[in-house]
């Protein structure tokens, strides 16, 4: 399985239903194999929400790397 498929699993299971019950969304727009590097974009409440980095960082981030090791830095778009 490439990176890129475990990231969206994860992101699919786990972090849009949790973003969705508040309004948001999350899109995958790249991942880097090399760096593990992923790109995400947050949609909907999130992406004009103020505590959007919060979630990203203290959220996503932790809950990603934790679930797919190899992904090293998540960069919002």
């Amino acid at each position: 399985m490439s990176l890129r498929e475990k990231v969206e699993e994860v992101i699919e299971k786990d972090i849009r239903p949790a973003l969705m019950r508040d309004g948001g969304n999350i899109a995958v727009v790249d991942v880097d194999e090399s760096s593990g590097t992923v790109k995400v974009q947050l949609l909907g409440a999130c992406g004009g929400c103020p505590m959007s980095m919060i979630t990203l960082t203290s959220f996503v981030e932790r809950y990603l790397r934790a679930k797919v090791p190899e992904v090293k830095k998540i960069i919002p778009v």
